[in-house]
């Protein structure tokens, strides 16, 4: 948010995931979780529109929403390489870049994807944070972050597990899973 200049992100959990499993967590937990790790976080906002549509939650659906909640802003969709390197398999995915930029975030061990059907949107690559402000969409920024190898997968197998997952999220979220999965 800081170095992008963005106003605010909105976190858009979902509901009934097309892409992969139903989450392990059901929605009002997931919500709770959320709620508390957006917590005294300036800028931050919970944004529960996929959780009160009915059936799958179509990206492409959610920006449209945005839109006409937000007609006169550019938006952003912030993912990682992780989900990005499957953009393709998502429904009517090239209707995003109409609809918004893409912020990548990188995670150690991803590149660029190789998927061919991706690879068209290498002329989108923008290395310039100022060009999703002058273009209204259809830009793909790479934003490096913090580079911290911490997933959501990873730390589900380690709390089954029963190993310790300290640091791994704020402090107030560990705590209330650890009370929700005993």
């Amino acid at each position: 948010m800081q170095s992008l200049g963005l106003e605010q992100v909105r976190f858009l959990p979902n509901s009934v995931p097309p892409h992969r499993q139903q989450p392990w967590l059901d929605v009002a937990t997931r919500q709770s979780l959320l709620e508390i790790a957006l917590q005294d976080m300036p800028g931050f906002e919970l944004d529960c529109r996929e959780l009160e549509r009915e059936g799958k939650s179509y990206m492409v659906d959610t920006l449209a929403s945005l839109h006409e909640n937000f007609p006169d802003h550019h938006l952003c969709l912030i993912l990682g390489m992780d989900a990005f390197c499957e953009l393709h398999q998502w429904y009517q995915w090239q209707g995003i870049l109409e609809q918004c930029h893409l912020v990548v975030t990188g995670r150690p061990g991803f590149e660029w994807p190789s998927a061919p059907e991706l690879q068209v949107l290498e002329a989108c690559r923008t290395s310039d944070p100022d060009e999703l402000k002058q273009a209204e969409t259809g830009r793909i920024l790479l934003q490096s972050v913090t580079q911290l190898d911490i997933s959501a997968s990873e730390i589900r197998k380690q709390l089954q597990a029963g190993l310790d997952i300290r640091y791994l999220l704020p402090e107030a979220v560990r705590l209330k899973l650890l009370e929700i999965t005993k």
